[in-house]
């Protein structure tokens, strides 16, 4: 008994350890927030940090980790790069346990450094740590304006964030409300701007958030968030993260240096109404049809090695499904899904599923190397028939950085993509969700080149100049013609030409003020782009915003 009791005595002992030393806390940060995401970019052209761009977002622990790699080699950065460095530990270097525990619950400021190995934090609306429990609390607000000779266009945005972390758990909450006029971002509109208008009016909420739980070679968490996969520097063509927001699981794996995987699965919104579950209710109002949706979900996976240092080689598949209930098989992240598939829809039509890679080199120093293929339907025997094509959209590309100015970077980057990719025959398995497609934003049937020059002369201010030319051919959906046969870009039904100038400045951490001028010319099928951009339009915008 004495025996036992030492033994169930040594475990819990253990136990307690191995609690006290998992507590890596991990919630996934916007990837709206570019500072950071262009810096960790840098970061990574020096060979100074090892990043998987494929997969994003990244989470606060990820990112401050790789602040932390880039800390212990600061000597290699230039003197605008070591402040910009110093500035975002301010702010990540919370999640590293670096700035003490003990910290009561303050509203506003940032703390001093107590002493030297300790930094300064960042401004928050209210902080609070202690060695079991932190949180953070911050508002939302911002806006911005357009003008141009259509008059003035307006967005704005208001309410809060928050995360928090208890041991190996972690919380976030953000909800905004966001306010636009004109419609700027409706679903069949070709245009980065994130998915919106759920309520059909120049008003809507979103809400995003979830509970994650974390070891320290990865996490899993339950969440209301979107995801952008596949590198880009202009709209990434397999998730583009412009789509509103859904509920899913998520799985990060990192158990070695050379092997990182990412998995989720969704519950998304397929707009499609279900009349065998749709009914007539009676109330005080009078009589009124209850629509209900038909079911629609996702899964999707994407295993990165690395075979050689700052080479990521990034290979995953999706599929979106319908039925009356979720299917468990689609839980298994590891699966092949199209061949899972086939054994539940033999003889029947299948789901729609979907292949890609990525690849990202980092090996030349000050250079970014990368290239994507979203396969949508492949099939061998096109590739030898003159007049049948698969459905592919890959995007390929570059950024120096660095080299041969110090704080200057240029960016190329070419996207196409063939007819009816990302498209479905079924309305319940469309590559969207609301309406809004899950993939690129110019979506099938396009092409786009990409020149940017950047210049950052100081700390968080970006000085840019940019040009795009975008074009789409026909929608050969709405044209009703067979699947197969479809030339791309037989003719241009729309394109959008643009020049512009940007400029951008974070005052503190997650301030952002902006300014941007672009001269543009939209011709073609209306319906593809707002009426307030399509024509000659030379626009000014300006904006301000803290959170996202």
């Amino acid at each position: 008994m004495a025996f036992i009791k030492g033994r169930i005595w040594s475990v819990s002992i253990f136990l307690s350890f191995l609690l006290q030393a998992v507590q890596a806390q991990e919630v996934p940060h916007p990837v709206t927030n570019t500072g950071v995401y262009e810096f960790l970019d840098e970061l990574a052209s020096f060979q100074l940090i090892d990043l998987n761009t494929a997969v994003k977002p990244y989470s606060r622990l990820y990112i401050a980790n790789k602040l932390q790699e880039a800390d212990e080699k600061r000597e290699e950065l230039n003197q605008r790069q070591q402040k910009e460095l110093d500035f975002y530990l301010m702010d990540f270097g919370k999640e590293l346990g670096r700035m003490g525990d003990g910290d009561k619950g303050r509203w506003f400021g940032g703390k001093k450094p107590s002493d030297g190995s300790q930094r300064q934090l960042r401004r928050d609306l209210f902080y609070y740590s202690d060695s079991l429990f932190s949180i953070t609390v911050n508002p939302i607000i911002g806006g911005e304006f357009f003008f141009n000779s259509e008059g003035k266009a307006t967005y704005a945005r208001n309410f809060g964030e928050a995360r928090a972390y208890v041991q190996h758990w972690g919380f976030y909450a953000s909800l905004r409300d966001n306010h636009e006029k004109p419609f700027l971002g409706r679903p069949e509109y070709l245009t980065k701007r994130e998915g919106g208008h759920v309520k059909g009016s120049t008003d809507w909420s979103e809400m995003q958030g979830g509970i994650t739980w974390s070891w320290l070679w990865g996490y899993a968490g339950f969440v209301k968030d979107r995801q952008q996969w596949g590198n880009n520097y202009n709209g990434a063509n397999i998730f583009g993260g412009n789509n509103p927001t859904f509920v899913q699981l998520r799985l990060n794996l990192r158990p070695a240096k050379w092997f990182e995987f990412n998995y989720f699965h969704g519950w998304l919104n397929s707009m499609v109404v279900d009349s065998s579950r749709s009914y007539w209710v009676n109330n005080s109002y009078g009589p009124d049809y209850r629509e209900v949706y038909h079911k629609k979900f996702i899964a999707a996976n994407m295993f990165t090695i690395t075979p050689v240092k700052n080479l990521k080689i990034s290979a995953g598949n999706s599929i979106v499904y319908t039925d009356k209930h979720f299917n468990p098989v689609y839980l298994m992240p590891l699966f092949f899904y199209k061949s899972v598939d086939h054994t539940y829809t033999s003889g029947v039509d299948n789901m729609n599923s979907q292949t890609f890679i990525d690849l990202s080199s980092w090996n030349i120093k000050h250079l970014h190397l990368y290239a994507t293929l979203f396969i949508d339907e492949l099939s061998v025997s096109r590739f030898t028939k003159k007049d049948e094509w698969n459905f592919f959209s890959w995007k390929t590309g570059f950024r120096l950085s660095n080299f041969p100015v110090s704080n200057l970077s240029f960016t190329t980057e070419f996207t196409y993509s063939y007819p009816l990719t990302y498209k479905h025959f079924v309305p319940t398995l469309t590559f969207e969700t609301q309406n809004f497609n899950l993939g690129h934003y110019l979506r099938d049937n396009s092409r786009e080149w990409y020149f940017a020059l950047d210049y950052k002369p100081i700390r968080t201010l970006n000085l840019g100049i940019f040009f795009a030319d975008a074009v789409r051919g026909p929608d050969y959906t709405e044209l009703g013609t067979p699947r197969l046969g479809n030339p791309p870009l037989a003719s241009i039904e729309w394109r959008n030409t643009v020049f512009g100038f940007r400029s951008s400045y974070q005052i503190i951490n997650d301030l952002y003020v902006w300014l941007n001028f672009t001269a543009g010319q939209i011709t073609g099928d209306k319906r593809w782009s707002p009426a307030y951009f399509y024509g000659n339009k030379n626009t000014l915008n300006a904006g301000v915003t803290y959170g996202f």
